[in-house]
């Protein structure tokens, strides 16, 4: 039998529906202003939403209040004033009709992206039967963005806010969860996790038109997302036309074939079930006696486009833009593994066009490098390094030590989220910790050994269990052979009897790197191979605010 969710009648009327909301114009914001919203701490707060063309509209948050006019498009935006840590409030949104939001805190906001392993649930994590039932943290809240392609910038999203309880969970991102419980506890003031992820997903989709149209690297990409987003101006004109076309078919159908046929199928279904009890053949099911006509294309991309170009950013992160945010965390570049160098570009611009739109300066831009997997060249965690070099106010989360060689989903999650919280804790709370591993900064040749120096080597170096694994070395014919590693200080000094005179070293340059170089803080060091230009010293103190 039809499901009731594809009947030709309801996938009609759902759009019409819509439509009818909209003649409405009642005011409403965005669904990010909803039950339980958590806000910003310390800056202005952008609210907005739409209401009829010209219509005054007023926001109050308990004693603050501002007023603005709706736009000729029916949108509109105030800006109230910086406020601390507290709730709950309550929120009102007024023109000719009021919307009250209750349950509203102010603290700590991030903004999660990703793929697959930012969008892998807690209840996946390994320590989930331990964990989950330690979750009650009612002032820790998530807001999942609902999933969507665009080929335009969209203004409204699906998504709301829900508080953190052990009954739900194990759906939350896993990365995500462990992050903002740690912000949570070392702050003491609420958290808000806004989590935009999709799996399988590869950079360009998150990238907006503009980044992609920075650099020639890209342009392949930009020309994709130029022009779908150029054929929209047209398409969007045609449908009225189109659609007033398809429902005029459409009622002639369905007087004629549709009405018919469900009354048809009615009665087979109760033929059917008589026939079933009493043992007797099963009637043949009735058929339409001609299909319905094809309702037109809609003007958003569908679901088999999450790999396009620019309509990630288009559905899932342009209607969070000008959320007042603290910073974001990121999980994503598997799915542009194939094509690393090219990840070199595109990541650090993907970067700056985010910090450009949410205009909020160089917001801490916390990720997390790829963890070892047979399917992930080590070419994709080099890209990630350099944009350490590249973007400032950047922090990366190594995670050598947690991965899975036949599994690129690892189960590990809690130290992913707690290295990235350390990392924030640092950039953006100013506080004076260790919150990286080693992380290469210079190479130089004394006869037969390359002395490397790092940063980040908190309280000093050590190897874990034993020498230091994953050290390999060449000369000038560049045959990399297998090196002894020794800790000096805050150097690391390379050689093999193989190799007279180094030229290049190479440190867990694997898919599945064997390595045991950390700090004294706990924190691996990120793979590296020195044959490849830092753009400047990397491993300093990323605070260019």
């Amino acid at each position: 039998m039809k499901s009731f969710r594809h009947h030709p009648l309801v996938c009609v009327l759902i759009p019409l529906l819509a439509l009818c909301g909209s003649l409405r114009a009642d005011v409403k914001p965005s669904a990010l202003f909803s039950e339980g919203a958590v806000l910003q701490q310390g800056v202005p707060i952008p609210v907005w939403g739409t209401a009829r063309a010209g219509e005054k509209v007023t926001v109050r948050l308990n004693e603050q209040e501002a007023t603005t006019t709706a736009g000729k498009n029916g949108k509109w935006m105030v800006h109230l004033p910086p406020r601390e840590a507290g709730g709950p409030f309550v929120m009102t949104i007024s023109g000719n009709n009021t919307v009250t939001i209750g349950d509203v805190l102010v603290g700590e906001v991030w903004v999660a992206v990703g793929q697959s392993n930012m969008d892998f649930g807690l209840g996946g994590a390994s320590n989930a039967d331990t964990e989950i039932p330690l979750a009650k943290y009612p002032k820790l809240r998530f807001f999942s963005v609902g999933h969507k392609n665009a080929v335009i910038p969209q203004t409204e999203l699906e998504g709301h806010w829900v508080g953190c309880s052990p009954e739900i969970a194990g759906r939350f991102s896993a990365v995500s969860y462990f992050f903002g419980r740690d912000i949570h506890k070392m702050r003491s003031v609420p958290v808000g996790m806004i989590v935009s992820s999709w799996c399988g997903t590869p950079g360009q989709a998150w990238s907006s038109l503009d980044a992609l149209q920075k650099d020639p690297q890209l342009a392949t990409y930009a020309d994709v997302a130029q022009r779908l987003a150029s054929g929209y101006p047209h398409a969007a004109r045609m449908y009225p036309q189109r659609f007033a076309k398809y429902w005029e078919a459409f009622t002639k159908w369905n007087d004629r074939y549709g009405k018919p046929y469900d009354n048809n199928l009615k009665a087979w279904v109760s033929e059917s079930e008589k026939a079933k009890t009493e043992g007797a053949p099963v009637p043949p099911q009735p058929i339409p006696g001609a299909y319905p006509p094809l309702p037109p294309e809609s003007l958003d991309a569908d679901e088999s486009m999450p790999k396009t170009p620019a309509v990630l950013f288009n559905g899932m992160i342009a209607p969070l833009i000008p959320y007042a945010i603290k910073g974001m965390i990121w999980y994503q570049g598997e799915g542009n593994a194939h094509k690393a160098l090219e990840y070199q570009t595109l990541f650090p611009c993907l970067i700056a066009d985010y910090r450009e739109k949410w205009q909020r300066g160089n917001f801490p831009f916390l990720f997390v490098q790829i963890a070892p997997c047979d399917r992930m060249v080590p070419e994709i965690r080099e890209a990630q390094f350099l944009t350490l070099g590249k973007s400032p106010n950047t922090a990366m989360a190594v995670i050598t030590d947690v991965g899975e060689a036949k599994n690129i989903h690892p189960k590990k999650k809690e130290p992913v989220g707690v290295r990235l919280a350390l990392a924030a804790r640092a950039l953006a709370y100013g506080e004076s910790i260790e919150y990286s591993g080693p992380l290469f900064q210079s190479m130089k040749i004394e006869g037969n050994r390359a002395i490397l120096t790092f940063g980040h080597t908190g309280n000093g170096m050590v190897a874990k269990e034993g020498e230091i694994k994953g050290f390999i070395i060449a000369g000038a014919d560049g045959k990399f052979v297998s090196a002894k590693a020794g800790i000096v200080g805050d150097t690391i000094v390379v050689s093999s009897p193989e190799v007279a005179t180094p030229v290049a070293v190479r440190y867990g340059w694997d898919n599945v790197p064997d390595v045991n170089l950390y700090n004294k803080e706990g924190l691996p060091a990120s793979p590296f191979r020195t044959d490849c230009p830092l753009p400047e010293p990397i491993a300093k103190e990323q605070r260019n605010l």
